[in-house]
């Protein structure tokens, strides 16, 4: 299978994919695999991978044609010879122009006999939905939207046939229209789309080629157009999006040398960030040592594997005599619609899933099954893991749909009953709990896309204390009850036990919430920003009862009590804080703030590094917030502190005050920058600001160094003349190297993934160049402080205790150069210096971010 379908495989079989074996493990299982007669390569699964989520993107590098304003010069001429087409698919990325809302032509295809032979044509309705009709042999489709006018990069597909007329359009990989008899009637009927004409971007065609109106022309940017003479399928059409050029029946490959185009029109390379089927899995090589990536869509062999206990666990299950709700669900329908949890999982669609919940949630409503029995048990939750992992069909009907959604409440109800808090606990190893079945619904939900239209906005579906609601965020309520029994009571544990990412995990943990998890969607994806919630409190007995809120990000449960906290469904309920803030806190209510941010660690890094694990950056992002939050306390403080109380003035204290306000305004705009990455002017000028703070505290560490060196060497100027020399240091210095990299590097300043420079076009040393120049300066201003320290320390203690033993005076010169070093690396920055190191381990950045965070 491939690797997402390896992956599935074993989870509904309550294992998991092979993890990459330890090097003392490596032998046994390569003989294990030859032994079956397995070579070359088995899929694996990454020890801290999240289900479902890609490991790897691959960036593709393209040229893009800009298409500035409508104007009725700008087009670029397609430098190929067109076959006569029976069928054809066209495909390419694109950028719209939102600010433009007249019809505008993507692409145009005239031969002599039919000027409007094959063309694309769009327009920006009122909703901000960008709306596309397809012309073959001068007939017209419908305008329908496929996506919004939002200035983000789309990828879409067009296809045609001459048999019916057929016809779809493709958007971000979804279907958006489909329809049949476009150009099936009239004297062009049942025609292949003519050859040997003239195919033009930008521009609709009066005449042969030429004959352009302005108002109808395309503004925006496109790239990435191929045109085959046959029609993709679905699966097809996703590896074009993910930027895999199909070879077979290719008419036009998008190349600079095949493209006439017109000077006005701009050229520019394109950075796009290919999704899905790229997406390179890890391979273990059988016969050898090594690891490896391969193509995640590519068939290979696989193994599950179970952990002992759950595996003696299943094998306890499976011998019990009696299958009593199984076995009565398949008489009352009479067939097999739940298989026993040991046979094999069989494929789910969704006739078959509807027949088999109506049944299983008729048995189970009218309470025949008073406890259900460990094996009953195991054998809902897996057809509760293959419903939710079913692919929903073009052409399934929406009411079987909705139905099946409130059938997957019910059933989940009814298994959380509080009569089966033993039966959970007797699979506990195998389920860890009924968090799991949280998450099976929050993934069942995601089914439900098509029931939203424009029409229906949202969609509710409950039953008793457990439902769902979804518009742009999906929410999951649990009625209390309903997990609070399980959670408590079902738990095998008996005392409270660490969690493995230093939480804790109870026996007694309270569901203090109906909410229990809540995604955020744009366009029916997920994608991570920042959220506010406000939670109304239960009052008990006069008492405000503080809810908690689950919010499900990159694939993990965050539930806030006054912090955000995680949930871990394979552990079954385990809480531990994560980094979120209460805005407010009131009798009734509570306000929440969650917010992913840019970690310190990328200040220094000079290239991309490897893709860190989801867990490694969610605790470089908390120890950033967390130390950066403290430092900029402090530093306010004390900058307040010199303020405030009239410490005399002099050239210390003012170069404090400017080394204090530049770092905490470098820390303030770090540790929100990540706010201001979906908007790219905001984007822009965080990065020109935090370039220039933080720069400008390295000047002042600089000048820091410098009057050091002054009070050590004695320097000729006056204390005047140092201050001016200082400020044009401090602030002038910045300020020149941020204005020249910003002249010199204006179009590629920013990086792609954080609001700040870019580390693949060498902006970066813009920052590094000049922190390494002054962290080497001072650290030899450090070593000639700690030299004259020593060595006054030395005559001071010869004249003061001649007579004291050498062990003393040993520990006098030790404690003379450590008290130096201790108060001047920080003031110095040279604890900086550890940035270099970053790309060695992982620990090099977390020590890094506590070290520079705090300084």
């Amino acid at each position: 299978l491939d690797w997402w379908h390896a992956d599935r495989y074993c989870e509904q079989r309550f294992a998991q994919l092979l993890f990459e074996p330890q090097d003392s493990e490596q032998e046994s299982f390569s003989k294990l695999l030859q032994s079956h007669h397995v070579r070359g390569s088995v899929w694996l699964k990454e020890r801290d991978d999240v289900l479902h989520k890609p490991k790897r993107r691959r960036d593709h590098t393209v040229l893009a044609l800009v298409f500035r304003d409508k104007t009725d010069t700008k087009y670029v001429k397609v430098l190929s010879d067109f076959p006569a087409l029976p069928a054809v698919t066209a495909c390419a990325h694109l950028q719209w122009d939102s600010r433009t809302q007249e019809i505008a032509t993507i692409f145009s295809y005239a031969v002599p006999a039919f000027i409007n032979e094959f063309q694309l044509r769009g327009f920006v309705d009122e909703e901000g939905f960008v709306r596309f009709a397809l012309i073959v042999h001068g007939h017209h489709s419908p305008y329908l939207p496929v996506f919004r006018a939002d200035g983000q990069w789309h990828h879409f597909c067009v296809t045609w046939q001459q048999e019916n007329g057929t016809w779809a359009i493709y958007a971000d990989g979804k279907r958006r229209a489909a329809a049949s008899g476009l150009c099936a009637a009239g004297p062009s009927a049942l025609q292949a789309i003519y050859g040997q004409g003239t195919f033009i971007i930008g521009q609709d065609q009066d005449s042969l080629g030429g004959t352009f109106r302005a108002k109808e022309s395309f503004s925006g940017n496109i790239t990435d157009l191929h045109i085959w003479q046959n029609v993709l399928d679905a699966e097809q059409i996703e590896k074009v999006r993910s930027c895999w050029v199909i070879e077979q029946d290719l008419v036009f490959g998008w190349s600079s040398n095949a493209l006439e185009v017109e000077s006005s029109v701009q050229t520019v390379t394109a950075h796009l960030l290919c999704p899905g089927p790229v997406e390179e899995c890890r391979v273990l090589k059988v016969g050898s040592s090594g690891f490896s990536y391969a193509s995640c869509l590519q068939t290979l062999p696989f193994i599950c594997c179970y952990r002992k206990d759950a595996y003696w666990q299943l094998k306890r299950a499976q011998l019990e005599p009696s299958h009593s709700l199984v076995s009565r669900v398949n008489t009352l329908a009479a067939r097999t619609v739940i298989p026993d949890f040991t046979s094999d999982v069989r494929n789910m669609n969704l006739s078959m899933a509807l027949d088999a919940f109506d049944v299983l949630a008729t048995v189970l409503r009218e309470g025949e099954m008073s406890v259900l029995e460990p094996s009953d048990l195991l054998a809902v939750l897996q057809l509760l893991k293959q419903v939710s992992d079913m692919e929903v069909q073009e052409g399934d009907e929406l009411e079987m749909l909705q139905q099946l959604g409130q059938y997957y409440m019910e059933v989940t109800e009814l298994v959380l009953e509080e009569q089966n808090i033993g039966t959970w606990s007797s699979v506990s190893q195998v389920i860890r709990g009924p968090m799991a079945v949280v998450e099976l619904c929050d993934r069942m939900m995601s089914l439900l896309v098509p029931l939203l239209t424009a029409e229906r906005t949202k969609i509710t579906i409950q039953h008793r204390n457990i439902g769902l609601r979804r518009v742009t965020v999906k929410n999951l309520w649990f009625g209390y009850g309903s997990l609070q029994r399980c959670l408590s009571g079902g738990s095998a544990v008996s005392q409270d036990v660490a969690a493995s990412d230093g939480g804790q995990k109870y026996v007694s943990t309270t569901v203090g919430t109906a909410v229990i998890s809540s995604t955020l969607l744009s366009d029916y994806q997920e994608f991570s920003t920042s959220v506010r919630y406000r939670l109304r409190h239960r009052v008990q007995n006069e008492i405000p009862f503080i809810p908690f809120l689950s919010v499900e990000m990159d694939g993990n449960f965050h539930v806030f009590p006054l912090v955000l906290l995680h949930v871990s469904p394979d552990a079954g309920g385990m809480w531990s804080t994560a980094g979120c803030s209460v805005v407010t806190s009131l009798r009734e209510s509570t306000a929440c703030f969650c917010n992913h941010t840019t970690n310190f660690a990328v200040l220094l890094q000079v290239y991309d590094m490897q893709q860190r694990t989801t867990k490694e950056e969610f605790t470089l992002q908390t120890l950033t917030f967390i130390g950066c939050g403290v430092s900029f306390c402090a530093l306010i403080f004390t900058f307040i502190l010199f303020l405030v109380v009239r410490i005399p003035k002099s050239e210390r204290t003012t170069v404090h005050k400017n080394l204090i306000f530049a770092l905490a305004a470098g820390e303030a705009l770090l540790m929100f920058s990540e706010l201001a990455k979906n908007n790219q002017v905001l984007c822009f000028m965080v990065t020109a600001f935090l370039h220039l703070f933080f720069m400008a505290a390295f000047s002042w560490m600089l000048v820091e160094g410098l009057l050091l060196w002054s009070k050590v060497v004695a320097v000729n100027m006056s204390e005047d003349r140092r201050m001016k020399f200082y400020y044009v240091t401090g602030w002038g210095l910045p300020i020149l190297i941020v204005g020249v990299t910003l002249a010199t590097s204006f179009n590629k300043y920013v990086g792609d993934k954080h609001c700040w420079l870019n580390t693949q076009t060498n902006v970066i040393w813009a920052f590094v160049g000049p922190v390494l120049f002054i962290l080497a300066v001072n650290t030899f201003v450090l070593l000639r402080v700690v030299m004259v320290t020593v060595s006054s320390a030395r005559r001071r203690s010869k004249m003061l205790t001649p007579n004291s033993s050498l062990e003393r005076q040993i520990g006098a010169q030790i404690w003379a150069m450590a008290k130096p070093i201790l108060v001047l690396l920080p003031v110095l920055g040279l604890t900086w210096v550890c940035g270099v190191l970053v790309h060695l381990s992982i620990i090099w950045a977390y020590v890094f971010i506590v070290l520079n965070s705090l300084q």
